[in-house]
C-alpha cells in the first residue's frame, strides 16, 4: 500500500486548487476552500496552513475531500 508524503500546508493548498478549488476565507492558519458543484451547490474545505502537517490531519483532510473527489485523483496528489 502506498505511503502519504509529508505535505505542507502550501503543498495541499496547491493541489486543491488544480482540482478547481479556490480560497475563500481564512482565519489564522486556516484556510477554507470552496468550488461548486455541476448541480450548484458548494464544496468546502478547510486546510491548516502550517509547515508541515502530521499524517492523522493529512488523513483527515483526505476523508473530507473524498465527499467531493474521486479517491483515484486523490491518490495521485497525496501518495507515493
Amino acid at each position: 500500500m502506498p505511503s502519504l508524503r509529508r505535505m505542507t500546508g502550501r503543498d495541499v493548498l496547491t493541489a486543491f486548487k488544480s482540482l478547481g478549488f479556490e480560497v475563500y476565507s481564512q482565519k489564522g492558519s486556516h484556510v477554507k476552500l470552496r468550488r461548486l458543484d455541476p448541480n450548484g451547490g458548494q464544496q468546502t474545505l478547510t486546510i491548516p496552513n502550517h509547515p508541515e502537517l502530521d499524517t492523522g490531519t493529512l488523513r483527515a483532510i483526505l476523508r473530507q475531500a473524498s465527499r467531493y473527489v474521486a479517491l483515484d485523483t486523490l491518490h495521485q496528489h497525496f501518495y507515493r
